[in-house]
């Protein structure tokens, strides 16, 4: 199951660890987010040992949304110890995401 990162939790959980995180900045009522929640499940069963993968809901977490400016939901961000290495906006394939992952492991 995907992690859920929140303002209180984010630079514990993904700006002071080293490697690689992915996080999915989505919200509830966002039609393309729910398209995207099942690839974003089966990444983090799949990178479970390798990737910290989680989600950020916009709604609940304005910190950390306004700080990476997001401003179109989905956005998938891909860390890698702290910094931003790939960034996706709007909804793409597993393969795709899968893809960028793998360039930073």
């Amino acid at each position: 199951m995907a992690f859920e990162f929140t303002d209180a939790n984010f630079k514990e959980t993904v700006l002071d660890t080293e490697g690689v995180a992915v996080v999915d900045f989505w919200a509830e009522w966002c039609g393309p987010c729910r398209m995207i929640g099942p690839i974003i499940e089966e990444l983090s069963d799949e990178y479970k040992d390798k990737v910290k993968v989680g989600k950020v809901n916009v709604d609940h977490n304005p910190e950390v949304s306004m700080k990476y400016g997001i401003r179109s939901i989905p956005t998938i961000l891909v860390l890698k110890n702290g910094e931003v290495v790939e960034k996706q906006v709007g909804v793409t394939t597993k393969k795709a995401l899968a893809d960028k992952i793998e360039a930073h492991l």
